[in-house]
């Protein structure tokens, strides 16, 4: 999918975020991702463009805005229209920061028991936190099991800062005695 052409403010967000993802300490990497996430919010105006805020009718809206020319990173802009969300899911051992642009957020972690490559799992809710305009958390892998969905009646945006380009993950079904890991192909909305 080709991304579409950037606003300078978007561009500056890109070139904070190449710096921001130039370590191989993880820790780090997240911390500065997430402040320039939220620094960028905070100066004030809207910057992405049209394009980018659209829902989409049956699931949640997903749009690659940069992919870092070496895989270092991808950021992807989420649009969850009312009643929008996912399954629990992984983020397929990638680290991940994620930040509310628009509207509000319910963010569900989970901790999860058993190995996953050995067939059912259990999983326990650790935290719900309900985030919005410039607020940010992070997983990092093994902690990287959640649910988010749109927390308001009104559309709400994301953007999501991958370790790599996000293409698959797990997702989870309850089922009696665990849980059910599906492999879900993820892919951009037009």
């Amino acid at each position: 999918m080709a991304v579409m052409p950037q606003s300078s403010r978007v561009q500056e967000l890109i070139r904070r975020l190449d710096e921001a993802t130039d370590s191989s300490d993880l820790n780090a990497v997240c911390r500065s991702v997430k402040k320039v996430l939220t620094e960028e919010l905070a100066a004030g105006a809207d910057f992405l463009d049209d394009f980018y805020l659209r829902t989409a009718p049956d699931r949640y809206a997903r749009r690659l805005l940069h992919r870092h020319p070496h895989g270092r990173y991808s950021a992807v802009v989420m649009v969850w229209d009312r009643g929008q969300g996912t399954p629990l899911h992984d983020h397929a051992g990638k680290w991940c920061v994620e930040c509310v642009y628009r509207g509000r957020i319910k963010v569900t972690s989970f901790m999860i028991e058993g190995d996953p490559e050995a067939g059912r799992v259990q999983f326990a809710p650790e935290s719900v936190i309900y985030a919005g305009r410039g607020e940010a958390g992070h997983l990092i892998p093994p902690f990287e099991h959640h649910t988010l969905e749109n927390a308001e009646d009104s559309p709400a945006v994301t953007i999501h800062v991958y370790s790599d380009e996000m293409t698959w993950c797990h997702a989870f079904f309850p089922e009696e005695n665990g849980w059910r890991r599906e492999r879900r192909e993820l892919s951009y909305t037009a």
